[in-house]
């Protein structure tokens, strides 16, 4: 099937099937490889489907963080106090449209889900990296990966660190993670066929039976975790914009939203379609945190000390999506990721004014009302935190591009198929389609939009939801449905 946004035909039951399996997974990323263990866990025979020749697909490019919380042994031995109610409270601040259901079971579900994750073989180091980054820069196991220290959410939920990365040196977390599980996957003796790209599902009336590839089929409820549609132009046109332009797209080839086209031929409903993660951070170093960020007219809109996801979104949301960030000489650095480009650097507010395009008086009035304020270690506008506040008063002033286009923009989608918080395959009329499941990103789960996504959420519900839809098809095999 060519990718674009074509629905595959549902294939009819054949007279005989290539293989069986009581649960086939498409797809061997987090989301696949944990479905698969959790399935193999609750007694079933498993079959993984994956279309490349090698486990890991976008998974294996993550830095390894994982959103827990709750009280996680790395929280305790940290020092970080944290529980499930304060961790529901902030997930349901940052999302548009919570699915409440899906929140408090990841919540209360979050400790006994780390653990199950060591008993996989992932370690973490009982360590905590205090600075703000866009990753640890060694093996620490914790760090804060959100805005629960950002205005407003730090007034709405007790905020805690939940960044948990797998001990691997900075960006290599992912590759471990799949490594890990890969060998898991081989440990309880799950199959696996390599290069075999499922073109049908099989549907056996209203329900899903099974699945097919050119040349062969096999029966079994199946599991959906066949990554989202970022490298898809015709899907991310139709649904998400914003990302279609002027921005490089994070994953891997096979990331063209066959799992969701595969769901939607059964009858799915989708969520969120429109949502996505961005990002051009500015920061490390942290020093920068300490300037404004300005749009076209002058005026500030999102407080500097954000996420980066949460920053990148308000930037898109502004008027030709220009943006600035004004630093003075004093906490003048540069970029460790080269994603945001100096501009210049001038004598005088009123000259990089001027040279920036800013309405005469406009970036002058911001600044001295910030230095106001930034006196007394407090911002009424935006509520940036206290540790962040320092006046910008020492020439010369400096000014980085946000700008898409101008700054290097990297995303991926949030959106997919509609799912119960087992997994299960929805229709627009809410019921459930029966021998479908889906879980990481070709399904939506609780990352909705750039604004409330913490770096940690793709493998954290991928290998949560992930996990409750293996167990789940593998009972409802074993009922006999």
């Amino acid at each position: 099937m060519a990718v674009g946004t074509e629905v595959p035909w549902l294939a009819s039951r054949p007279t005989r099937w290539d293989e069986t399996a009581d649960v086939v997974v498409v797809g061997f990323g987090i989301a696949g490889a944990c479905a698969a263990i959790g399935a193999a866990e609750a007694g079933a025979d498993v079959l993984i489907l994956e279309r490349t020749g090698a486990a890991g697909g976008a998974s294996a490019l993550a830095a390894g963080h994982f959103y827990l919380g709750g009280g996680t042994p790395v929280q305790q031995a940290t020092g970080h106090e944290d529980s499930s109610a304060a961790m529901r409270d902030y997930l349901t601040a940052v999302s548009p449209d919570p699915d409440h259901l899906k929140v408090d079971a990841y919540c209360v579900g979050s400790v006994a889900h780390f653990a199950w994750l060591e008993s996989q073989g992932l370690t973490f180091e009982r360590s905590f990296y205090p600075g703000k980054a866009v990753v640890q820069p060694g093996t620490e196991g914790l760090m804060w990966t959100g805005n629960e220290k950002v205005s407003p959410y730090l007034d709405q939920a007790r905020p805690a660190p939940r960044g948990h990365k797998v001990n691997a040196p900075a960006e290599r977390g992912g590759y471990e993670v799949m490594r890990v599980l890969a060998e898991r996957v081989r440990e309880l003796g799950i199959r696996v066929r390599f290069e075999t790209k499922v073109d049908q599902l099989v549907a056996d009336g209203d329900r899903i039976v099974g699945a097919s590839w050119p040349g062969g089929a096999v029966s079994g409820a199946v599991v959906l975790a066949a990554g989202g549609f970022v490298m898809n132009p015709d899907m991310l046109a139709t649904y998400t914009a914003r990302l279609a332009q002027h921005f490089l797209p994070l994953g891997v080839p096979t990331d063209d939203g066959l799992g969701i086209r595969l769901g939607q031929s059964a009858g799915a409903a989708t969520a969120h379609m429109d949502g996505a993660f961005l990002t051009a951070s500015f920061y490390p170093p942290d020093t920068l945190l300490h300037g404004i960020i300005v749009n076209k007219a002058g005026q500030r809109f999102v407080a500097e000390d954000s996420y980066h996801g949460r920053t990148a979104g308000a930037v898109v949301a502004q008027p030709d999506s220009t943006a600035y960030l004004i630093v003075d000489s004093k906490h003048m650095s540069w970029p460790e990721l080269p994603m945001v480009q100096f501009i210049d650097g001038w004598e005088t507010v009123a000259l990089m004014e001027s040279a920036l395009d800013i309405p005469v008086g406009a970036l002058q009035e911001t600044l001295a009302n910030y230095n106001v304020a930034a006196a007394d270690e407090h911002d009424p506008e935006l509520g940036k935190h206290p540790d962040w506040i320092t006046p910008l008063t020492e020439g010369p002033w400096g000014a980085f591009d946000l700008t898409p286009g101008a700054a290097t923009y990297v995303g991926f989608t949030l959106g997919g198929l509609s799912t119960t918080v087992d997994g299960e395959v929805l229709r627009t009329d809410g019921s459930t389609i029966e021998g479908l499941y889906a879980a990481g990103a070709c399904a939506s789960n609780i990352a909705q939009d750039t604004g409330g996504y913490s770096s940690g959420t793709c493998l954290g519900e991928g290998s949560f939801f992930g996990r409750r839809a293996g167990a789940h098809a593998a009972l409802r095999r074993q009922e006999g449905d």
